[in-house]
């Protein structure tokens, strides 16, 4: 017999037994309760679906629920990029503060609702004990992939954070089980990824969204078992250890806690967004807006002209006018520094059905996740308004090369991009996190392998779907 496992029921056994030897009085079993409950929620042919439910309901909510309060944050953005435009004298300045600042920032302050519906539902199975059960149903399995019983519980920490779920792998007893863990961990789709994919599911799969939202955070779990149990056979060949754990009884969770870690989660949103997000977006207007000079293969100005003299209606020529706009304005993104690094970056991902404007957001992405979004409203010019960045997204052409004129999004191209954002590069704060606790030759296993993985199955994807 396992030493723990024989220690764990002397021990328990011994505390039954003293009991029933020496207590005196009326026996109340205050566990009763969360016994009956368990019988259903720790089950082995229930408890799994019970989870599965559990995670699909919160998944759904996160879209529902949040569209409401993400669409008054919309309105005030977008009042507030038309103030700032109607109070400010045009050129570099205002183009900075709408297009570069309050588009990047706006473009991600509007999914805080959804970010804070997720750290609610965690917030739930935390404080309720459903947390320590979920580690408890899922103990089989993770001892099949060789991890131990309670990596389930900084894995499940991920999908709100993986900085935090990498620092909780210090409970684990053994350096190997820790390191493992900390490898699989950055296959848990954090928070800060949730914006992008609330932004591409919004555009091209308005239908079943909670399933696919559901079907994306699946297959980063697929992937995480499936790299687990690759490290165990190459890397981590060890004897199992046991799973010990109290489950704690059920308790209703108080609103005080459950406002209080959701107001955490969200300052430190909020302050990624003033201090990252803010930076990056800057930076990433600058790379589009310069060089200011540059020879363009039409002349818009006269086309402009063309259409202002001609017999149109003011409708007719509103709509011919704000096209030749869009295209200026793409050609002048495609041949700003931004654009020459998307075309040197183009080549690597083309093979994924990429262009370089998804190139440079997810390049833009290394530092954070929610970066990508910014990037895709400054590269699109759409502003801070979240519906005409989805619609510019399903409307975004490519301008030249053999594919001149063909949409450069479709669903499965949305899709394979959400499967290269949910497996690559983890964000530097996790990178930095995984040297902190495990060193740096693990960081650097850790930057190659999730590369390298992302690339592979998203090219994949993209091209067995291309051949439906």
């Amino acid at each position: 017999e396992n030493p723990e496992s024989a220690i764990a029921d002397a021990k328990y056994g011994f505390i039954v037994g003293a009991l029933e030897e020496t207590y005196q009085g009326e026996t109340h079993d205050k566990h009763a309760r969360t016994g009956r409950i368990d019988r259903i929620m720790t089950d082995k042919i229930w408890g799994l679906p019970v989870f599965l439910l559990l995670m699909w309901v919160m998944f759904q909510a996160t879209f529902t629920l949040g569209a409401i309060p993400a669409g008054w944050i919309e309105s005030g953005v977008s009042w507030l990029s038309d103030t700032v435009t109607n109070l400010m004298a045009e050129g570099s300045l205002r183009n900075l503060i709408v297009d570069g600042i309050i588009s990047g920032v706006g473009g991600v302050i509007v999914f805080l609702p959804n970010i804070l519906i997720l750290f609610f539902f965690i917030s739930l199975m935390e404080d309720t004990g459903y947390m320590a059960r979920a580690a408890f149903i899922m103990d089989k399995l993770m001892h099949k992939i060789g991890l131990h019983g309670k990596s389930f519980i900084p894995l499940l920490m991920g999908f709100g954070c993986n900085v935090p779920a990498i620092m909780a792998t210090r409970t684990l007893e053994s350096r190997k089980d820790r390191v493992m863990t900390m490898l699989i961990i950055p296959f848990m789709s954090c928070s800060a990824r949730l914006p992008v994919y609330v932004l591409v599911i919004s555009a091209f799969f308005p239908h079943n969204q909670g399933l696919v939202l559901f079907s994306i955070y699946l297959i980063g779990i697929l992937i995480a078992v499936l790299s687990s149990v690759l490290f165990k056979k190459l890397l981590f060949a060890k004897q199992e250890a046991p799973f010990v754990m109290e489950l704690p009884p059920y308790r209703i969770p108080t609103v005080h806690n459950v406002v209080r870690h959701m107001w955490d989660k969200g300052a430190q949103y909020l302050k990624k967004m003033g201090t990252v997000i803010l930076l990056a977006s800057i930076i990433i207007w600058a790379l589009g807006h310069y060089p200011r000079n540059v020879e363009y293969s039409t002349d818009y100005a006269a086309e402009k002209a063309l259409v202002a003299a001609s017999n149109q209606s003011a409708e007719e020529k509103q709509a011919q006018i704000q096209h030749l706009d869009n295209l200026q304005y793409a050609e002048h993104q495609e041949k700003s520094y931004i654009g020459r690094i998307g075309h040197f970056i183009e080549p690597a991902i083309r093979p994924l059905g990429f262009d370089w404007r998804i190139g440079v957001s997810l390049a833009s992405g290394l530092a954070a996740k929610e970066i990508i979004v910014s990037t895709m409203a400054v590269l699109n010019n759409s502003g801070d308004d979240e519906t005409m960045l989805a619609r510019n997204l399903q409307k975004q052409t490519y301008a030249s090369g053999p594919k001149a004129g063909e949409h450069v999004y479709t669903p499965l191209v949305a899709y394979t991009l959400m499967i290269f954002i949910l497996l690559y590069f983890p964000c530097i704060a996790a990178m930095a996190a995984i040297r902190r606790e495990a060193g740096g030759r693990w960081a650097l296993f850790t930057l190659f392998y999730t590369t390298a993985l992302a690339w592979l199955l998203s090219l994949l994807v993209y091209q067995i779907g291309s051949l439906f």
